[in-house]
């Protein structure tokens, strides 16, 4: 509303916005206080501005909540001068009285979301937009508080100057908490045994206040449990609420159709180039017979995906043939099928090294895949071509076959090789991360390698055919794959091997892994970890030197080159060993957004013997960096041993994905 006042000595335009609220600035704090009411005009005097007195005082209109400001001679000055404080920008504050007894913490979170005044506070605002924005809030506190159950709340709105400032104050009187008289599932006694549960798990009952939030996660558990115990066809519709303001009570309506109970039939796959509806049944964790559970849809659709070979999965249920049944029928859209994927990294010992490989994810359907793989680095080159079949004959297991050549240039021997091998795996991933995994496979390696004759230091070269059987058994009580922080690891490897070597004889090759580790607070976990190796069998020297124990490295005793621990020739050459002991210990420290350091000790040696003796061990130290990436750990460790053999580097560094153990 505008109302103009005529003065003597010029004109005022005073602006009035009717909010039906006490509002306090500069301005106002001039405002007079209420004039006489002038006395009432006949319609002739009304209607001719010429009858009017301009020297009379207006009378207050009603509802306004602002007082007439005093009339009397005034300058032109003096109007330009109240415009402007009409207009003038200042920052507020504000508070909310009376909403200490609402214990409800999404009550105030979800107000801090969408209050006007706390979005601008600020920003330097004039009268109108605060009193506008004081109005906003009121309306959204009443109707936050009716999402509660508070029907009869009342919240006013009142501008004050304090400190020079205009202050917002919202005062709630929340009134009653409306309850509910009766809550009413129609329907759902069709569900039978489970008709309870399904109650229970709605979790609204008489007497329950009338909270809309409460109303919705009751619905929506309700719709998840029903399809959990066997009811695939099941609707549930929305909730009627009727309230009772004499009674400050409300009654809740809510259809339920359960449409009757049934066990999983079969896999109906729309036609596809990827794999068929009997692959598909081989990897989702139900079966035929089994009673209908909808979380088993979500866990099918999540596992398509992560094939890789998949972009888009449709997983849901229909009428099966059997009675009683229900088909699960599936759609699919492929994924990029192709990748062509690089590494580098680099370590103290190893130098640089580089990786290339190209992938077709589905050459040979189901899930039937080829790798051609390639490394160059300084001291190995090589080259292998890969067949690997996911999910075959079951859920997680892998059939994998590769042709190898490589050429491996170590401190310790020199090695051209060519090898065939094939393995069975039931493998962990970082979506599906398990408890027990194992493997089974078997190998034959050519290889023609160079080392020293112990005694004397003079070079040799020797061709080994070998021939292994290498299993593996491991269990992974950790919270994280790459980046556990409580829980422990175990592992045993376990390789039964024949050489052929001038004659033929035979080894075992024996390694056993454990780890551990333990949260301290939320930004330190200490990490250990304890590997043992024994090749029993046959002599050290007989066996090739490319299948010994070694140690030293970014994933052995840090601070020591790359195979640089143990037993050396007298050319000052460690010859590796049949057997070996390693410790560490580490605590990751969280410093600071993404990033931690890591202090590290490390321990182990190799051994000539069959069995590890536990002594002469070298010792390592460092501190590393660790980038917190949303795959993984990024790691760069930097160590030095702290009892260095003759020709070992003060400093190593080491720059890899993962944590070290």
């Amino acid at each position: 509303m505008m109302v103009r006042i005529r003065c003597r000595r010029g004109a005022i335009g005073l602006g009035i916005w009717l909010a039906g609220t006490s509002l306090s600035s500069p301005l106002w704090a001039r405002v007079g206080q209420d004039k006489p009411v002038v006395p009432a005009q006949t319609p002739e005097t009304t209607t001719d501005p010429a009858t009017l007195d301009p020297d009379s005082p207006l009378a207050p209109l009603p509802g306004l909540g602002v007082a007439w400001p005093e009339l009397g001679p005034a300058s032109s000055d003096d109007a330009v001068a109240t415009k402007t404080d009409i207009a003038e920008l200042t920052r507020y504050s504000y508070q909310i009285e009376g909403i200490d007894a609402i214990g409800d913490d999404l009550f105030r979170t979800r107000f801090n979301a969408l209050s006007t005044l706390r979005a601008h506070q600020s920003e330097p605002s004039n009268a109108a937009q605060i009193d506008r924005r004081a109005q906003e809030d009121t309306a959204l506190l009443q109707t936050l508080l009716r999402g509660l159950g508070y029907y009869d709340a009342k919240v006013s709105s009142s501008v004050a100057t304090t400190a020079g400032a205009p202050e917002v104050t919202l005062a709630v009187d929340p009134g009653p908490l409306y309850t509910f008289d009766k809550v009413s599932l129609d329907g759902l006694i069709a569900a039978g045994d489970k008709a309870a549960a399904l109650a229970k798990a709605f979790g609204v009952t008489r007497d329950d206040p009338v909270n809309a939030d409460r109303i919705a996660d009751g619905e929506a558990e309700l719709r998840a449990q029903i399809g959990e115990k066997g009811f695939p066809f099941a609707t549930v519709g929305e909730s009627s609420i009727v309230v009772d303001h004499a009674t400050r009570t409300a009654t809740l309506d809510l259809a339920v159709t359960p449409g009757g109970a049934r066990r999983f039939g079969h896999v109906v796959l729309e036609p596809s180039r990827l794999f068929n509806a009997h692959h598909v049944e081989q990897i989702a964790r139900f079966k035929p017979g089994e009673p209908y559970d909808s979380v088993q849809l979500d866990d099918l659709r999540r596992t398509l995906i992560l094939t890789g070979i998949v972009s888009t999965a449709e997983v849901k249920p229909v009428e099966g043939k059997a009675p009683g049944t229900v088909d699960i029928a599936v759609a699919v859209q492929p994924a990029p099928l192709r990748t062509i994927a690089g590494e580098l990294g680099y370590g103290t010992g190893e130098g640089f090294r580089s990786e290339v490989s190209w992938t077709h994810r589905s050459l040979f359907p189901p899930e039937g895949a080829l790798t051609l793989r390639a490394v160059a680095g300084e001291q190995e080159q090589l080259g292998s071509v890969i067949f690997r079949r996911n999910n075959f004959q079951g859920r997680d297991r892998v059939l994998t076959a590769q042709m190898t050549g490589s050429n491996v240039q170590r401190t310790a021997y020199q090695a051209t090789s060519f090898s065939i091998s094939g393995s069975l795996a039931r493998q962990t991933t970082i979506f599906f991360q398990k408890a027990w995994t194992w493997s089974f496979g078997a190998e034959l390696v050519a290889s023609d390698e160079r080392d020293v004759i112990v005694t004397t230091g003079a070079p040799r070269r020797r061709t080994f055919l070998i021939g292994a059987v290498p299993t593996s058994l491991n269990y992974d009580g950790s919270d994280d794959l790459l980046n556990p922080t409580k829980g422990f690891r175990l592992g045993a490897r376990f390789s039964p091997e024949l050489s052929f070597q001038n004659s033929v004889f035979g080894y075992a090759r024996i390694q056993l892994d454990a780890s551990a580790y333990q949260s301290i607070g939320d930004r330190l976990v200490l990490a250990g970890r304890i590997r043992l190796g024994s090749i029993a069998g046959a002599p050290r020297d007989s066996i090739a030197p490319s299948r010994r124990f070694y140690a030293g490295g970014g994933a052995s005793v840090r601070g020591y080159g790359f195979q640089a621990i143990g037993p050396r020739d007298p050319n000052n050459v460690t010859i590796g060993g049949a057997s070996l002991n390693e410790f560490s210990l580490e605590a990751r420290v969280k410093a600071f957004g993404n990033f931690g350091v890591v202090p590290f000790f490390d321990a182990g040696n190799i051994y000539t013997s069959a069995m590890p003796r536990f002594s002469g061990l070298r010792y390592g130290t460092g501190i590393g960096l660790r980038y917190y990436s949303n795959f993984g750990p990024i790691r760069i460790d930097v160590g030095t041993p702290i009892n260095p053999q003759p020709g070992d580097a003060r400093v190593a560094v080491y720059v890899s994905l993962g944590q070290a153990f």
